[in-house]
């Protein structure tokens, strides 16, 4: 049965095989961002790369989507990680790398962004028209950043609270 893959995983892996001996480094240009992350995570998922230490590589599984011959073992050259990167947790999943590539998400200060995060760090937190009054956003763009940034990219733990007259009070959770 042959693996059915987006065309974004199959132009990386074809790229990966193609020019880079096998190490997924190139993404298409159209993705960026936590995209990269989610096609790394799904690729990974389905066992089509694997990491060696902070970097990926095309999986014989990988080779046997698009279609093409693994590699010879003895040809390919996987660079050694280092001692510091392989240190496991006994309840840490072994198939997994210890090293998170993901850079950290920050906020600048005075940004419209760290000023909805402070609205709802708040006690009482933040209602849709007070995040939008000091955003000067229109309502569905607030609530698509709280889905999107709070809740996805800066992964914040966002709870929301019908009060009896309709309103909801959104608030981060620490």
């Amino acid at each position: 049965m042959k693996t059915s893959l987006t065309p974004a995983q199959h132009a990386i892996l074809a790229y990966a095989i193609n020019n880079n001996d096998g190490r997924v480094e190139w993404f298409p240009p159209n993705i960026k961002g936590g995209a990269q992350r989610k096609v790394l995570d799904g690729l990974f998922n389905r066992a089509l790369i694997t990491p060696s230490g902070s970097e990926w590589f095309v999986a014989a599984e990988g080779y046997d989507a698009l279609g093409l011959p693994r590699p010879d073992i003895s040809t390919v050259l996987i660079p050694a990680t280092p001692l510091a990167e392989t240190t496991l947790d006994v309840n840490q999943d072994a198939t997994k790398p210890t090293v998170d590539p993901r850079p950290t998400p920050r906020t600048r200060d005075h940004s419209k962004q760290a000023t909805v995060i402070a609205l709802l760090s708040r006690p009482e937190g933040a209602t849709l028209a007070q995040i939008t009054e000091a955003t000067q956003w229109q309502v569905h763009t607030t609530r698509g950043f709280l889905a999107g940034a709070v809740k996805k990219r800066l992964g914040l733990t966002l709870t929301s609270e019908k009060l009896e007259g309709g309103v909801r009070i959104y608030r981060v959770i620490d």
